[in-house]
């Protein structure tokens, strides 16, 4: 899993590879604990390059969605696959979830909103 910060911006970025699943979720969700312990918790996850994700790696993202809102910050995701976008909808988690069709779009979010003084929109998830 590549883990890149973008210091200019204070936008994180996470990018898990091949499958989001019950192997690689606990990896995920840790480095995304850690994003939040160190204070930056502005984080999109780019998922252009993850083809599946199960419910464990669903729950995994809802998690670190929970961390980045505590924070006052936000988990924006990116570039979804068909199959990915599909298990979304189908779930209904791209209600809970900013989503952006690329990453410069996702990062660009968060710049936009600190220039305008409306506060970023919340949605409460089920706990």
């Amino acid at each position: 899993m590549i883990v890149e910060l973008r210091d200019e911006t204070g936008v994180a970025v996470i990018e898990p590879l091949g499958r989001l699943d019950a192997r690689s979720a606990g990896t995920f969700r840790q480095r995304l604990a850690t994003l939040v312990e160190e204070g930056i918790s502005w984080v999109v996850a780019d998922l252009s390059r993850v083809d599946f994700v199960d419910s464990v790696g669903l729950a995994a993202l809802v998690s670190g969605l929970k961390m980045a809102r505590s924070s006052a910050g936000d988990l924006r995701l990116a570039g979804l696959q068909d199959p990915v976008r599909v298990v979304f909808e189908i779930t209904r988690l791209h209600r809970a979830f900013d989503i952006y069709d690329s990453l410069p779009e996702a990062v660009h979010s968060f710049l936009h909103a600190t220039e305008e003084s409306p506060p970023i929109p919340r949605r409460v998830l089920p706990s």
